[in-house]
């Protein structure tokens, strides 16, 4: 009876902290109380588990020191940015301000870029860059494989070591666990290259105790001479993905921006090199800018677990109210806040041509189930869903109006909005806009359209189990 009653103070304790925990969804305190009351062993260990979004005291600290110590990157004098940035639509201005909000950079024009053809030219490119460097070379990837481009890529740093570059290479420590057991992470350390791993989990029964371990460093940046950087949603790896090879080829998309953008990368990059490694490398923002020419203006918007609440959200929420002719979405993994469900519906309801495109299959049975459970309301609303039959669909992009576009590592599920660390960049340049719409709408050649009947015709037992899974979505 004693243990009885333990356990159900442990129940009525994690129901309390559910309610009381700031910053939750009224969906996800309902979600975990019914996981809670219907499974109350599991429910107690399973918040214990996952119930929080704290990555530990001692990180959240040393990174808030870093990013108070650290100085802001520097960029155009305003009178200078004006000259340098093409115009912006006062009604884009709101977007920016919004990206400013979350990650503190300001919007800076004077930047160039291109859209990588594939993913394997994406990293040939970065390869020529590396080999190109001349100072340093900062490199962070969730996933980095030890396999053909990841290879690669291992090689092209080892080259660039040993001709003096500073080179600083930093993994998840769960995401890239491939490669850090593999001969070639001690390979490059033996070459000169510096090492980091990001949110190292140890020993994972300890972990537990000082932190979520699935709270994971999901970015995807490289940074060369304070020059050139890429951004997009492409992992350091073949596109036939071995972990998930039944799922192939994985297809992203990688832009190669050159600017002032570069230097808030940069930011990013030592903001996440000093926050888990102990090394100060600030004076990295010190370098003058160079000559400056014209271009467009953008921004980088970085967010995680230690960021605004629902920052990612916020950035979601406002591109989709702010289109007035046209709205076209890629995402691999759709699991919205009821905002973000809403503001598509929205979208479509007030005349925005919108489309959104899903890989057919997905790599996560669960998050793909899901994502259908909302096709019948996206779709009343005049929403135009497509899924891509090729491979999986891995791009995260949206496109505004042919003028402004995001693109970078968010997703739209709940991982992204509260787990994970994410860089993305948001920009206004009609040109680029329309290289990164071609190439979703390549991608939407390559896709099945979804329609309403389709969706109103599927079995019962199918609608149940989309809505069952979707249910528990909000669970973090």
């Amino acid at each position: 009876m004693i243990w009885i009653a333990l356990h159900y103070a442990m129940v009525l304790a994690c129901a309390a902290r559910v309610l009381l925990r700031p910053h939750r969804d009224p969906s996800a305190r309902v979600a975990w109380l019914a996981v809670l009351f219907a499974l109350p062993v599991a429910g107690v260990v399973a918040y214990l588990l996952l119930g929080e979004t704290s990555i530990g005291r001692k990180r959240v600290e040393r990174l808030r020191q870093v990013l108070r110590e650290l100085p802001k990157p520097p960029g155009p004098e305003p009178a200078q940015n004006e000259v340098l940035a093409t115009p912006v639509p006062d009604r884009y201005a709101q977007l920016f301000n919004i990206g400013r909000s979350i990650s503190g950079y300001d919007p800076v024009g004077g930047n160039r870029a291109r859209l990588m053809k594939d993913s394997d030219a994406a990293i040939d490119e970065m390869i020529a860059d590396i080999d190109g460097a001349q100072d340093h070379v900062h490199l962070m990837f969730y996933i980095w494989l030890p396999d053909g481009n990841g290879g690669k890529m291992v090689e092209a740093l080892k080259r660039a070591a040993a001709r003096g570059v500073t080179c600083r290479a930093m993994v998840d420590d769960l995401g890239s666990r491939d490669l850090i057991r593999s001969p070639h992470w001690e390979a490059m350390g033996y070459a000169g290259v510096k090492l980091a791993r990001a949110l190292k989990i140890g020993n994972p029964l300890w972990r537990v105790f000082d932190g979520r371990v699935d709270l994971r460093d999901h970015r995807k940046i490289l940074v060369i001479d304070n020059r050139v950087t890429y951004c997009g949603s492409q992992n350091c790896a073949d596109p036939a993905f071995r972990p998930k090879a039944k799922y192939a080829p994985w297809v992203d998309a990688v832009m190669r921006f050159e600017g002032p953008v570069v230097r808030q990368a940069q930011h990013l990059f030592a903001s996440d090199w000093m926050a888990n490694f102990d090394e100060d490398i600030s004076d990295v923002l010190d370098a003058p800018l160079g000559p400056q020419t014209p271009g467009f203006t953008a921004q980088v918007v970085a967010t995680g677990p230690t960021v605004r609440n629902s920052a990612m959200p916020e950035m979601f929420e406002s591109i989709m109210y702010t289109a007035r002719r046209q709205l076209v979405i890629t995402t691999p993994y759709y699991v919205p806040t009821e905002a973000i469900q809403a503001a598509l519906c929205a979208a479509a309801n007030r005349g925005v041509d919108v489309t959104i495109v899903f890989p057919a299959r997905n790599d996560d049975f669960a998050v793909g189930a899901t994502s259908r459970s909302y096709y019948e309301d996206l779709l009343t609303a005049g929403v135009k869903i497509y899924e891509f039959q090729p491979g999986l669909l891995h791009t995260k992009s949206m496109t505004v109006d042919g003028e402004i576009t995001l693109i970078g590592s968010a997703n739209m599920d709940r991982r992204s909005f509260d787990l994970n660390y994410e860089n993305n960049i948001l920009f206004h340049d009609t040109r680029l806009t329309a290289d990164m719409l071609a190439r979703q709408k390549l991608y939407i050649a390559a896709s099945m359209a979804v329609t309403l009947e389709q969706v109103q015709g599927w079995p019962w037992h199918e609608r149940l189990w989309n809505n069952a899974l979707a249910t528990v979505g909000p669970v973090l």
